[in-house]
């Protein structure tokens, strides 16, 4: 006999937050969020039983490799965490205590490469066991300092193989298939299908800043890939910011707009309140997208992919793969100067994008686009 998943509650925090300069920032951090996790669980289960629980990206440790340009190297050994370590094993005393799952992310290292860190997303299960991680494959590239599989690509297909559980894995629990595609993964329509194809029926997706939710990316994004997959997607967003252990105010780095998309790309969850911690719920009911998946003729779009014809727009490369192989990811600056350009020219000489007619260009057409910080 199928076991039936009935509705249940989701819950996704949008707290303020310190950037982490040390582990024992992290800890701060935690504690903080269970604090405003318990009011949150407890409010929303007046509804319906809540069974997942969902950190916003940043939740943690805040974005101090990012916004201060932090060597690589640094931050791994100061405030980067391992998962599982005592950080993780905190969230997964309240997943028991709480009897529910938990999706968070935090900035972590690989035992394989000490000296760089990954954007992992993880998942807790009631038992407190770690069943999901997922290294983020789409960065906000000029900014973040952490490395993604693509980055160590060889490494990474020799260690875990070349397949859609290699790149974008899914835990198939009591709850639903859950997978993760984090803040910019979202903007890349070859991440919720990878995570579709591998059979997710609840994403995790957050967060991103401003300005891409006060102009609508957030939230055009969450519901296209909700849509054109037939899955639920869970996206809080982050509150304030303290960007240093002593500052006086949070900066607004997210811009509200938390929110809990179905199958059908429907809102069913918002909360754009950023003047504090605050949270966003909403109802998952995996059967009725399992039966839309099953029943519709036309909006279950995945089984109608010309998989033949689609696979001659990514025949040739465009990022370039194996960066960091060999060597640490450069400052925000380096970046620009030797990926960021380098990449939009690859566009134009391809004849893929042209420039635009009011462009300033050198003698050879290439565009004196600065080579400085791109944040």
């Amino acid at each position: 006999m199928i076991a039936l998943i009935k509705p249940y509650g989701v819950v996704g925090l949008i707290p303020t937050v310190w950037n982490a300069e040390s582990r024992d920032d992290v800890k701060k951090n935690i504690d903080l969020l269970l604090e405003l996790a318990k009011g949150a669980v407890w409010l929303s289960s007046l509804d319906v039983p809540v069974r997942l629980l969902v950190l916003p990206e940043g939740a943690l440790q805040g974005f101090t490799d990012e916004i201060h340009d932090m060597p690589t190297r640094e931050y791994a050994q100061s405030a980067a965490i391992d998962i599982p370590g005592p950080e993780t094993d905190i969230l997964a005393r309240f997943a028991r205590e709480q009897d529910l799952f938990i999706l968070g992310q935090a900035k972590a290292r690989h035992p394989d490469w000490p000296e760089l860190f990954f954007n992992v997303g993880f998942l807790i299960n009631p038992a407190g066991e770690i069943v999901l991680k997922h290294y983020k494959m789409s960065a906000l590239l000029p900014v973040e300092r952490s490395v993604s599989p693509h980055d160590l690509y060889d490494w990474w297909i020799e260690k875990y193989g070349r397949e859609l559980q290699s790149f974008w894995p899914v835990a198939d629990t009591e709850i639903g298939r859950i997978g993760v595609m984090m803040a910019m993964e979202g903007n890349f329509p070859e991440n919720g299908r990878g995570l579709a194809m591998n059979g997710a029926e609840v994403v995790y997706r957050a967060s991103l800043p401003v300005p891409m939710t006060a102009n609508g990316v957030f939230e055009v994004t969450n519901r296209a890939r909700a849509l054109e997959n037939n899955f639920y997607v869970v996206a809080p967003n982050i509150g304030g910011v303290y960007l240093h252990s002593d500052s006086r105010l949070p900066a607004d780095c997210g811009g509200g707009t938390g929110m809990i998309v179905n199958y059908r790309g429907q809102v069913v969850g918002e909360q754009a309140n950023t003047n504090g911690p605050s949270f966003v719920s909403g109802v998952v009911d995996i059967e009725a997208l399992r039966h839309h998946r099953t029943h519709a003729k036309t909006t279950n779009w995945l089984k109608d992919v010309r998989a033949e014809t689609a696979q001659l727009i990514y025949e040739k490369p465009l990022y370039p793969a194996n960066l960091y192989l060999s060597r640490q990811p450069g400052n925000h600056a380096a970046y620009a100067a030797e990926i960021l350009n380098p990449g939009i020219d690859r566009m134009v000489d391809a004849d893929i994008w042209r420039r635009p007619g009011y462009e300033e260009t050198e003698p050879t057409g290439k565009s004196r686009q600065a080579s400085g910080t791109a944040g």
